[in-house]
């Protein structure tokens, strides 16, 4: 794992299931984007700012494009982007690969269209590979949640929209910083209504369990957690105030979201929430 000279780089591939929108897109170019500036920050208050490099370079290999710099002693966390939403015949090969994240989608993870069937496929392989560990947001938590054989849906409830609180489990508290609760990002009306059976894994203990992280009101399963495995959560720490805005708006100017669903969750977009907490989660599990 290994070299003489320096600690070989984890490598994590995100998998992104949809395209930001424009002024998104703008600062950030892809959801992958996104998720390295998360996961900087969270790098940053892990006190390891070069545990992820802006890299002025950008290859293509396998149609991964890669966002890591050079290589420096040290830990590192070498990021690729795979946009398996338009290109569902390139994915990272498991065996080069230590992790992988799904990202957030409009579209429904319980759907049956060509590309999120193979994606349910390839995270079912991952899960079942003997070191990839997976991370799952929102629609990537429900994708997660179906590969394992959870039921998913839509929430009777209705939506779950901008900065809410989630009321974390042991494990939860444990995982975040001893936090009772979180403040997240949410953006979704889908939900894994069921708490899956551990998938078969040679690295997993017999007697692993599948284990909550959190509940809101609104989505009693808010995320998932196997150690050294999964990792998963219903909200979305990679988000900002600006990019909940242009979604808030542009859904309400299609209709997606009434006068009232619009107007109480622009009176929460601006609140302070905890997405580097969660990011700092994520690179312990990928890095520990």
């Amino acid at each position: 794992m290994h070299s003489s000279t320096a600690p070989r780089a984890q490598h994590l591939a995100i998998l992104e299931c949809d395209q930001p929108l424009t002024r998104t897109r703008a600062k950030y170019g892809g959801y992958g984007g996104v998720f390295t500036a998360l996961l900087k920050a969270g790098a940053a208050a892990l006190g390891e700012p070069d545990l992820i490099s802006d890299g002025s370079e950008s290859n293509t290999t396998n149609g991964g494009r890669e966002t890591n710099g050079n290589g420096v002693e040290g830990r590192r966390l070498r990021i690729t982007k795979w946009d398996i939403e338009r290109n569902m015949e390139t994915y990272p090969n498991l065996e080069e690969i230590d992790g992988i994240l799904i990202t957030g989608s409009r579209h429904s993870a319980f759907d049956n269209t060509p590309w999120i069937l193979r994606l349910v496929s390839y995270v079912a392989a991952a899960l079942a590979h003997h070191h990839v560990r997976v991370i799952g947001v929102c629609f990537g938590h429900q994708i997660v949640g179906r590969a394992m054989g959870s039921k998913v849906g839509r929430s009777e409830i209705g939506w779950e929209t901008s900065v809410c609180g989630v009321r974390l489990s042991e494990v939860g508290k444990e995982l975040f910083d001893g936090r009772e609760e979180l403040a997240l990002h949410q953006m979704h009306r889908d939900v894994v209504s069921t708490i899956p059976s551990a998938p078969s894994n040679p690295t997993t203990e017999p007697t692993a369990t599948v284990q909550l992280l959190g509940s809101s009101p609104r989505c009693p399963i808010q995320g998932l957690y196997i150690p050294h495995q999964l990792l998963t959560v219903q909200g979305h720490p990679e988000f900002t105030a600006e990019i909940v805005r242009e979604l808030l708006e542009t859904r309400h100017e299609q209709g997606i979201f009434d006068d009232k669903v619009f107007a109480e969750a622009m009176t929460r977009v601006g609140k302070e929430h905890d997405g580097v907490v969660v990011a700092k989660a994520f690179l312990r599990f990928l890095m520990d």
